[in-house]
């Protein structure tokens, strides 16, 4: 076979290459996460409590010893609850780089705004992001940046996007050009499907086209069909996604964990569960191990680490990390052969780990 022959043969199995952009870090093309190097990251990982928490900072190295390849830190742009300086931020950052963790940073306090009085705008957020310019600068292949958490409840969710792409016009104009995470409205569920049909038109008005969508699935997604659903609508739109929070069991209803799950893992989409350790309020019984113990996982823990799916079996440790990344140009091994590939996409996956089908 011809050099030109097998480009373009491995072009139709793994897709377009990320633009030379990418090399400014953490970047999405053609809905999926890339590495600098163009390898295709899929994180697997947990939440974080660090605002309520501070010195619980030990559970990030913890996260990572479970098999995590991505910790989701909760910070407080103190509107809320107190601020999470900026050298607060650079030490999470460190911790993050000395785990061998991808850190995914949240503002907290924009939670249900609209609904909940307390919450503060996307615009304060980004504001705070603006503040701890000086903390984000340089850590690009290392940190996303996820603006705001569930930034409406259930009211005035129409204004979700306005205010999403005007916080993401804020932060590009100030010179942050980090891969960023979106939340959905609707407390992170969006059954209003407003993130869903506007995530083109967000996505679009960022001018670095890296922009990530976050969903929260707790009750709203109680069955596999309607997991499957939306997750596959921005797969097959190439919009990027994550399943940014989700549990075993919650107040209002009982979240498709297993589907959850099994689809991310189907579709090569990242997964972070809620939430390592010290949930109160009664839902308790999200905590990952008992009391911050890392010797003490709960049956949620154990479920998501070491069940059909889980971290464990399926996380892949980033290469800007000495990651191996597989042995396919995009990260992934190959497949033992192509009957792991029933939909004949190219993709299949063996012994709990997505593969890449070789062609030609």
């Amino acid at each position: 076979m011809t050099i030109a022959g097998l480009v373009g043969v491995l072009l139709s199995v793994f897709g377009p290459t990320p633009s030379a952009e990418a090399a400014t870090g953490l970047r999405v093309s053609d809905g999926r996460l890339y590495e600098a190097n163009g390898k295709e990251f899929v994180m697997r990982g947990v939440n974080h409590a660090h605002a309520w928490y501070p010195d619980r900072t030990g559970s990030i190295a913890d996260i990572a010893a479970e098999g995590a390849n991505t910790v989701r830190i909760v910070l407080s742009s103190g509107d809320r609850w107190t601020r999470t300086s900026t050298a607060e931020v650079s030490s999470l950052i460190g911790r993050c780089k000395a785990a061998k963790l991808i850190c995914v940073l949240e503002v907290h306090d924009t939670t249900g705004y609209g609904e909940d009085g307390a919450a503060a705008s996307l615009d304060k957020a980004a504001d705070y992001w603006v503040g701890i310019k000086s903390a984000l600068e340089g850590q690009e292949n290392y940190v996303v940046v996820n603006i705001g958490n569930e930034p409406f409840g259930n009211t005035g969710t129409a204004a979700w996007t306005g205010a999403t792409k005007n916080a993401i016009t804020k932060l590009r104009k100030a010179g942050l050009h980090h891969a960023l995470m979106v939340d959905a409205p609707n407390w992170g569920q969006d059954w209003s499907g407003t993130m869903r049909d506007n995530a083109a038109s967000v996505f679009a008005s960022d001018p670095d086209r890296n922009t990530i969508f976050s969903i929260h699935m707790y009750g709203v997604y109680d069955t596999a069909a309607e997991v499957r659903a939306y997750l596959k609508h921005f797969v097959d739109n190439r919009l990027p996604l994550v399943v940014g929070e989700f549990g075993d069991q919650h107040s209002d209803g009982n979240p498709d964990e297993d589907a959850i799950m099994a689809t991310a893992q189907s579709l090569r989409l990242g997964y972070l569960g809620w939430s390592w350790s010290g949930n109160g309020s009664g839902v308790e019984y999200l905590d990952l191990v008992s009391g911050f113990d890392a010797t003490s996982l709960t049956s949620w823990g154990k479920r998501l680490f070491d069940g059909s799916n889980g971290i464990s079996a399926t996380s892949a440790r980033a290469t800007v990390y000495g990651g191996s990344g597989g042995t396919a140009p995009n990260g992934y091994p190959y497949c033992a052969s192509s009957s792991s590939d029933p939909d004949g996409d190219g993709w299949g996956w063996e012994n709990s780990r997505s593969c890449v089908v070789r062609r030609g």
